[in-house]
């Protein structure tokens, strides 16, 4: 290996990355030919950012800087351990990724130190762009053929050590270093993660149905969570770690060093129901600097209406019962829905006085759904003896 990327590598992990990788700078064909045809077949539909044109460019590097000859992979570690519900009430699930600080600003301020002490270590000036997953760079492809880790069948990148907790970063750079091998690594036989994933999300090995994934209902749809799919979310209300936490790879995965990662407040396992008085400026107070921001208020909210009817404490009836008073649509809608699973009395009666006053077609539909379904479920079965 050659000083220069021997000190390249040095220099990435001085700076807290777990691993760093290289993969040159050619086309990532195979991974651009997969996207298409998910594109093709609808499976990413609700991304509307996510076209064939970024595909195109997200698998070429060289698009993305003129004169690239590499692709340096860096990849964090946020492997913080289990969730430890406190405090009285139900009770939600968070990603794990984003119990910490935001992973965009955490890295790319890493990364900018990084390309900024390259050109002492080339001894010219050097060209570089940076990524960490949130612009047209394919983050996981460079990370597969950089030797970071392996696709695992839920798409994720896995790596012997750290599993799949790791969060990546590219830096594309005109500095022509020597490139690692791919693992020689796979998931074998395994399919535990789509066994368990409980919307069906993962619909074959290595493809993911964007618009079944709890992670994109609970952060990037921005309306109503499809009704036939709310039982599934369960108790998340921003992501899922589920296929993650079922991996084999994952149970004696390395935990993380990187301060930033540890959670923040309860970010693990929220208590839901003083999130629903959450108002826009408190929201943003209490997730500055959050991954959690991404959702907005509105957002997260619907989710905890779903999770509460899905926990089904009675306890969570006169929380639901204030947000149909909201002035928002979305969340009327999703808290009638939460109260017609928790289907006591007192969620009827709220229900009933929401129907009298409400305008909304939507939310009125949702407000005589979730009415028969506590009158349907309070009906005694007919004894077929007896008639």
């Amino acid at each position: 290996m050659s000083t220069l990327t021997t000190k390249t590598k040095a220099l990435g992990k001085s700076l807290g990355f777990d691993i760093v990788g290289v993969t040159t700078a050619d086309r990532f064909a195979r991974d651009e030919e997969a996207a298409l045809e998910r594109v093709n077949d609808g499976l990413m539909d609700g991304l509307s950012w996510y076209t064939a044109e970024r595909v195109r460019k997200a698998n070429s590097p060289r698009k993305l800087l003129e004169g690239a000859r590499s692709v340096v992979s860096l990849a964090m570690s946020y492997n913080y351990g289990e969730a430890e519900p406190k405090g009285r009430g139900p009770h939600g699930k968070i990603a794990r990724y984003a119990w910490g600080e935001d992973y965009h600003e955490v890295m790319k301020k890493r990364l900018r130190q990084f390309v900024s002490a390259l050109p002492d270590l080339a001894g010219r000036p050097v060209n570089t762009r940076i990524f960490v997953d949130d612009g047209p760079m394919n983050d996981r492809a460079a990370a597969e053929r950089a030797g970071v880790g392996w696709f695992g069948k839920n798409t994720n990148i896995l790596n012997p050590t750290y599993g799949s907790w790791l969060l990546l970063g590219q830096v594309i750079t005109d500095l022509d270093l020597v490139p690692d091998a791919p693992l020689k690594k796979n998931c074998g036989e395994c399919v535990r993660c789509i066994d368990d994933c409980p919307t069906g999300a993962i619909v074959a090995p290595y493809v993911i149905d964007n618009r079944k994934c709890i992670s994109f209902l609970t952060i990037e749809l921005r309306g109503p969570i499809p009704r036939d799919l709310r039982p599934l979310v369960g108790d998340w209300v921003f992501g899922c770690d589920i296929c993650q936490d079922v991996c084999p790879v994952n149970w004696k995965a390395a935990p993380a060093l990187e301060p930033a990662f540890r959670k923040r407040h309860d970010f693990d396992a929220p208590t839901l129901l003083p999130l629903l008085e959450l108002d826009d400026d408190e929201f943003r107070e209490r997730f500055r600097g959050s991954p959690i921001k991404r959702a907005k208020r509105v957002g997260l909210q619907r989710n905890v209406c779903v999770a509460l009817g899905n926990i089904g404490d009675p306890v969570a009836v006169p929380a639901l019962a204030k947000v149909i008073e909201s002035d928002e649509p979305l969340l009327r809608e999703h808290a009638a829905w939460a109260l017609g699973k928790i289907g006591t009395p007192e969620a009827r009666a709220a229900l009933l006085d929401a129907l009298f006053i409400e305008d909304d077609l939507e939310v009125k539909r949702e407000l005589i759904r979730s009415i028969g379904a506590i009158d349907l479920a309070r009906t005694p079965p007919v004894d077929a003896e007896s008639v």
